[in-house]
């Protein structure tokens, strides 16, 4: 048994040879962990905002600085790009999301991409801006992408969690956010708690309206993606039990073969299979909610690292993480192209 421990400077004097006594081995990853997070958070005012050409994509953005890119970007292409509010946050912000892909025909098959659903967890974020922009630079000149936007729709949400996202910009904090009214193990009753599941199902605003949206369109969505970290595993149903999917073999193949693509960019090798065996059992997964709602590619992707730098994942690592599940998403998508009918 693996586990994360954070303790206060001044109790690690006491810890360590405890541990040491205990023969229990250990590794200290983080020194400091204010340091780390203040690194991570600290205001970056030399950015260039003006312009999508500008827009650093190696960096973290605070969420004032992703609407405004998503804005431009439906303003500057709109023959592939559409914005539009799904409904608003427990604090009254709007939950956008973009429509990407060429408006063919009045009927696609579609994918949706969610971000952001904790807080914490920034590289999510800036994967799904990552998507977008090589979605965008790639369409003329790559064909597999070109027949993905031409033949499907994609709905991104760049972050899911907005009040929860905003806040962790500037208080330095972190918020869960659940989805799924399937509660067994994994979950708590306990608001405090980081898997606090509500009062009852869908009572956050933000989840509402995400399940309307998805409901309204479950036979046009083919996929269900979520990205998250850390673990550096991309996993499928189920998560709330112990319990093998009916189209297990198709979602197996696909999964198979993304972590095989994501691995021929830089050799990081991830783990795949049902959420309950590859992580561990737990309650409230949107991608459980998705597969149930008649969704059959539902994934949840754990992004880098596997816990040397856990949540604070620095932006030298941005670039890597999301060139290589760029990957793995398309991948998927050209599996669902071939397979999925």
């Amino acid at each position: 048994i693996v586990t994360d421990v954070r303790v206060p400077g001044n109790s690690s004097q006491i810890l360590l040879p405890y541990l040491q006594q205990a023969n229990i081995k250990y590794t200290v990853l983080i020194s400091d962990l204010q340091k780390a997070i203040e690194k991570q958070s600290g205001l970056r005012l030399y950015r260039n905002r003006r312009s999508v050409a500008g827009y650093n994509y190696e960096v973290y953005h605070s969420l004032e600085e992703i609407q405004s890119w998503m804005y431009r970007l439906s303003k500057t292409h709109s023959d592939l790009v559409q914005m539009f509010s799904v409904g608003k946050s427990y604090e009254g912000r709007p939950l956008f999301v973009l429509k990407l892909g060429k408006r063919s025909r009045s009927y696609k098959r579609a994918v949706w991409i969610d971000c952001g659903i904790h807080a914490r967890e920034w590289i999510g974020p800036a994967f799904c801006q990552w998507f977008v922009k090589e979605a965008l630079q790639t369409y003329q000149t790559d064909p597999a992408m070109r027949r993905m936007l031409n033949q499907l729709y994609f709905y991104i949400m760049p972050v899911f969690n907005v009040d929860g996202y905003h806040f962790s910009w500037t208080n330095v904090s972190s918020f869960a956010n659940v989805s799924e009214n399937i509660l067994d193990e994994g979950a708590s009753f306990h608001p405090c708690d980081d898997t606090y599941c509500g009062p009852f199902p869908e009572s956050e605003p933000e989840v509402k309206a995400v399940a309307h949206f998805l409901r309204k369109r479950r036979k046009q969505i083919k996929a269900y993606l979520s990205f998250h970290a850390y673990a550096q595993m991309l996993l499928y149903p189920y998560s709330y039990k112990y319990a093998t999917i009916p189209n297990f073999s198709c979602v197996e193949s696909a999964a198979y073969n993304a972590v095989n693509a994501l691995q021929s960019a830089y050799g990081i090798r991830y783990r795949y299979g049902p959420a309950s065996t590859t992580l561990y059992v737990s309650s409230g997964s949107s991608m459980d909610w998705a597969y149930k709602n008649g969704i059959p590619y539902a994934f949840a992707f754990e992004l880098r690292d596997t816990g040397h730098f856990g949540f604070l994942l620095p932006e030298t690592l941005i670039k890597p993480t999301c060139t290589e599940t760029m990957l793995a998403v398309k991948n998927i998508t050209m599996h669902l192209l071939k397979k999925c009918h």
